[in-house]
């Protein structure tokens, strides 16, 4: 389709899907995506559009406005945004971008996680695995050919990975999500042992405090949360894999004590130890 948008160059394309039932249910899925030219002195303000949107900025730059912060995106530069909630962005100068807004069950947590680490706006030290992706997308619409949701899903979700695992736009961010890998690497290998805070925080030489609120910002839990999860991702295991009794498993995954382990499991699954086993 050809865009009527004012200030949209008129070899602007834009195709809009609708996915099936099977795909929102399991899927990421594209909604709309295009390859725009905006010209000096586009703007747009929306209250809503339901979906997130990737621009990857191949000429130009624009102003972005979220929350009443505003940003300037250059060439090279990608943006992800929740378009459920109010945005603005507008340009003096112009840009082209390959763009796609998207949903799907996992999309606010791929969301989530990709802006509390990096912020709407980052660079990738190669972009072109995105680029590749994105005009993958494109293609399948701009070919006419068969949409494969799976595949569209696989697209999407290979550069979301991408992003988590290159974006290098801010060296403090990337230096926090190594720290918290090197940490839960560490509790993998010693969960069963007696870990404290401050043990763990000297690993990344950082204070007990600050050390709490990075770990919980990079995973979601705080460091006694995550190996207690630890500890009884295991004890399940052992439970359902081994002959191992309860009593050793409790002292082998790290417990102090019998009855903290059953109180604690107990607390967790509703069931104790012994109950879970027998079920099979």
């Amino acid at each position: 389709m050809i865009s009527q948008e004012k200030f949209v160059g008129a070899d602007s394309k834009y195709f809009v899907y609708s996915p099936s039932k099977n795909a929102l249910e399991m899927f990421l899925y594209p909604l709309q995506c295009g390859r725009f030219v905006y010209l000096p002195g586009y703007h747009l303000v929306r209250e809503s559009f339901d979906s997130f949107l990737l621009m990857y900025i191949q000429k130009g730059s624009l102003s972005l406005n979220l929350n009443g912060h505003e940003q300037t995106v250059n060439k090279g530069q990608l943006v992800l945004l929740d378009c459920y909630s109010r945005h603005a962005y507008s340009t003096k100068t112009g840009w082209e971008c390959l763009w796609c807004h998207f949903d799907g069950i996992t999309a606010r947590h791929w969301y989530q996680n990709i802006v509390s680490r990096f912020g709407n706006v980052f660079s990738l030290p190669d972009p072109q695995p995105i680029i590749s992706k994105l005009g993958s997308i494109y293609d399948v619409f701009f070919s006419g050919g068969i949409v494969r949701e799976p595949l569209l899903s696989k697209y999407l979700t290979d550069i979301l990975t991408a992003i988590l695992l290159y974006t290098s736009s801010d060296a403090r961010a990337e230096s926090y999500v190594n720290l918290a890998e090197k940490v839960t690497a560490f509790i993998s290998e010693h969960f069963a042992e007696k870990l404290t805070i401050s043990q763990l925080a000297s690993l990344v030489s950082l204070s007990d405090y600050h050390f709490i609120r990075i770990f919980k910002r990079q995973t979601g839990f705080t460091p006694h949360e995550y190996i207690l999860n630890t500890r009884m991702n295991t004890a399940r295991y052992l439970l359902k894999n081994s002959t191992l009794s309860v009593k050793d498993i409790c002292f082998s995954t790290g417990f102090s004590c019998e009855s903290v382990f059953c109180n604690t499991f107990k607390r967790r699954e509703g069931i104790t130890p012994a109950q879970y086993r027998a079920h099979g």
